[in-house]
């Protein structure tokens, strides 16, 4: 099976994307977005607010509550140039996202960099105002990695955390297929209104459409609400540039999910289950891998390690049941008396894949030659490709702050 998926030609999962329909700003309202619903093989198309009409009472709606950081840091040399500094994950002293963020005075990060040649050994220097004291920042780079480097970041007054320094200085990532800069409004829209937890560099797109009001909706027609977390890295930007999806490298990203919520994945696993975003997927999926390892060979610790091809290294031979391998992981986590998984994964999931967790996904229009896409085409098979050119022929908003899918398993009544 390996070998069948990494012999899958990219070029497969191309389409042809006019500029025109890459929304280069979100609607004013975030549920006034277009909603394709593609279920048994037909298509058809509403509006985001109407989509608790569409989905099942007394089932299960998950999504992803990380929150965007402003992780876009800009800084002038004294001669003028710009040197852009982009954090991308934690190094020192902690590599745990959360943790991260509460660090006092200094730490390093693994960032990219713009316009790098320009910039040596001095001294970086941000300075303003942030709760009616002086604050100054300063970067200095260590060492470079492949393609990012290593930058230590210091700052006075030290009682200051990392959150509020980047959340001050910093501005918010927006995708580079957003040819503006960020805006004060994007604070607020290129985050999900359940964000919660800071770590991403690039908000789960999906949630975007989701306001108050939806999610009365739901809770209206017995549909209930939970959450994980997985923090989205600059990866999810990548386009597979190989002829073939088994050169792509998938980065990690950390994940986290609450004890509590496996087990109401339990209860609703004879009922129906909804997740919101190809991150909410990959987290879940994952779960389910974590468990089938478990099973196989019990935890040392407790802490969740996908790698993106161990679906395909035999593991999936154990035809181990989403109940089984879900109440393993619920056993784990209990045994060593946690209340939550945490971990990372750089899962992959590519037509030929087998789902275990989603009746129903909630997703975005994605870039062409994306490993999101193939995700996409793993749910509903060469199906998307109907569902694309039905969205390019009746004028839907591709990418980030574009509009919805509703995409239902084929055999789900």
């Amino acid at each position: 099976m390996l070998e069948s998926l990494r012999n899958i030609r990219i070029q497969d999962y191309d389409y042809a994307l006019p500029d025109e329909q890459i929304a280069q700003f979100p609607l004013e309202v975030r549920d006034s977005s277009k909603l394709l619903v593609f279920r048994e093989n037909e298509i058809s198309e509403d509006i985001f607010s109407n989509i608790a009409s569409y989905l099942p009472s007394d089932s299960l709606l998950i999504t992803n509550e990380t929150r965007v950081i402003h992780a876009r840091l800009i800084f002038r040399k004294p001669s003028g140039s710009r040197i852009e500094i982009f954090c991308l994950e934690p190094v020192d002293p902690t590599n745990d996202i959360q943790l991260a963020f509460q660090q006092q005075k200094s730490c390093t990060w693994k960032c990219l960099v713009g316009n790098a040649r320009r910039w040596k050994s001095d001294a970086l220097i941000l300075e303003g105002e942030l709760k009616g004291l002086p604050i100054y920042l300063s970067a200095r780079l260590l060492k470079r990695d492949e393609n990012a480097f290593y930058v230590q970041f210091e700052w006075t007054p030290i009682h200051f955390t990392f959150a509020e320094v980047l959340e001050y200085f910093g501005k918010i990532p927006l995708p580079p297929y957003i040819a503006r800069e960020a805006s004060e409004s994007d604070s607020t829209r290129y985050q999900t209104v359940f964000a919660r937890n800071d770590g991403s560099v690039a908000a789960p797109t999906a949630g975007l459409h989701f306001t108050p009001e939806v999610l009365s909706s739901l809770s209206a027609k017995g549909i209930h609400t939970d959450a994980v977390t997985l923090h989205v890295g600059a990866g999810t930007f990548k386009p597979v540039s190989s002829e073939t999806i088994g050169m792509h490298h998938m980065h990690f990203e950390q994940v986290i999910v609450p004890l509590k919520l496996l087990k109401k994945i339990l209860l609703y696993k004879h009922k129906r289950i909804t997740l919101v975003g190809t991150t909410t997927v990959r987290t879940l999926e994952s779960v389910y891998w974590q468990g089938v390892k478990w099973m196989m060979l019990p935890a040392i610790t407790p802490v969740m390690h996908i790698e993106q091809w161990d679906p395909y290294l035999g593991l999936s031979e154990n035809h181990v049941t989403s109940e089984d391998a879900l109440q393993c992981v619920i056993d784990t986590l209990e045994r060593f008396g946690l209340t939550e998984l945490q971990g990372e994964t750089s899962l992959m999931i590519a037509p030929g894949y087998t789902y275990h967790i989603p009746d129903i996904i909630i997703t975005n229009f994605h870039q062409p030659k994306s490993t999101l896409l193939l995700l996409v085409a793993a749910f509903i098979g060469q199906e998307w490709k109907s569902a694309y050119k039905y969205a390019l022929a009746h004028n839907f908003r591709f990418l980030s702050y574009g509009d919805s899918c509703l995409f239902f398993k084929t055999e789900l009544k």
